[in-house]
């Protein structure tokens, strides 16, 4: 098992008071279990891509340079809430500045194409947090891998406020734009009650759309001792 797993979804400590996976911890562990490589998909910034690379390197790994981004539902212009609907089981609000989408670059061009991105979240889509959307996305789509992402993604959300025909329109446009070979849906169960309730939804929807499927740790810390360090961050 754990020579074919490689974590695909990775907060390290750059991930600012979220994440508390420190790179040398994360790697030496993911040696230890003989992984061949992990990703690093930081929230909204790729501000550690380089001791990524560099720390994997040394240590003969693979590192794949990604990011867990923060999309604006209306543009990365648009600078104001969005409401997009309410309800559904948990009676959450559909309310919000972005939604969260995660990319993983396959190519040398793929990581450029994510460092553009990222710095024009800075620039241009600025708002709460560091926005991209699927404009940027079209354009800088080449070498990068998509999945749907956690349960703040789009397509997540929208399942979750009952709106299955919403969701499914918002899989197929990431399809479209990405290639129907490098976008996936992305399956995460912590034992959560609002992870489960939704992946009935998630995999209908990747069936009926014949998305292939990845299945996902939401990695914020190394080890299980870490978790109380982790709490106090947060």
């Amino acid at each position: 098992m754990s020579k074919s797993f490689v974590h695909l979804h990775v907060h390290t400590d750059n991930s600012m008071l979220d994440g508390a996976a420190r790179l040398d911890d994360l790697l030496d562990a993911a040696v230890a279990h003989d992984m061949p490589a992990i990703a690093m998909t930081d929230h909204g910034t790729l501000f550690g891509a380089f001791d990524m690379w560099k720390k994997a390197q040394d240590r003969g790994m693979k590192a794949i340079i990604g990011l867990e981004a923060y999309v604006a539902p209306e543009g990365r212009h648009h600078k104001k809430p969005v409401l997009w609907g309410s309800g559904g089981e948990d009676d959450v609000s559909g309310k919000g500045a972005y939604t969260h989408l995660t990319l993983l670059s396959e190519t040398t061009q793929g990581m450029h194409n994510l460092f553009s991105m990222s710095s024009l979240s800075y620039i241009e889509g600025f708002y709460h947090r560091q926005r991209i959307d699927l404009e940027l996305l079209s354009n800088n789509s080449a070498g990068l891998i998509a999945t749907s992402g956690c349960v703040s993604g789009e397509i997540q959300t929208k399942i979750r406020l009952g709106d299955y025909d919403g969701a499914k329109a918002a899989a197929a446009t990431l399809r479209d734009i990405m290639g129907k070979e490098n976008f996936f849906i992305e399956i995460m169960d912590h034992g959560l009650a609002l992870e489960r309730r939704g992946i009935k939804d998630l995999l209908r929807l990747a069936q009926e759309l014949d998305l292939p499927l990845v299945l996902t740790n939401d990695l914020h810390y190394t080890h299980a001792h870490d978790a109380r360090a982790h709490a106090a961050l947060l």
